[in-house]
């Protein structure tokens, strides 16, 4: 994965059990597309947490977080000051994911990361 920006902005979340499916669909064909055409996102992908299995000091591993979200998206992004753009807020709160999804989300999770490696003057 090669980074195209300076800033990574990481969305995590689960969501209820009986909301999955309309969850990926409103996030897949809804919410990233439009987060997509907000000026300054770079891009937008998703993720789903995997079990980790790894060599680690010469021996191998399985590595559990508690509580971990199951659900990642990762926005590439200009700048932070995206993130309280007009345009996000309207992407964030349009179509179906504010009143048919976001009340069914829990243990959110959100990070702003900045790139240190490589190239990051």
């Amino acid at each position: 994965m090669s980074p195209r920006s300076k800033y990574l902005f990481i969305a995590s979340m689960d969501v209820e059990p009986e909301r999955e499916g309309l969850f990926n669909e409103v996030y897949n064909t809804e919410h990233c597309p439009a987060l997509t055409q907000v000026p300054g996102v770079v891009s937008v992908t998703r993720f789903e947490t995997q079990p980790l299995t790894m060599i680690m000091g010469g021996e191998r591993r399985t590595i559990v977080i508690e509580n971990e979200p199951r659900h990642h998206a990762l926005y590439e992004l200009e700048g932070p000051d995206v993130l309280t753009s007009s345009e996000w807020a309207d992407a964030v709160d349009g179509g179906r994911w504010p009143e048919q999804v976001r009340p069914y989300t829990k243990n959110r999770r959100h990070v702003l990361l900045r790139l240190t490696y490589p190239d990051s003057q």
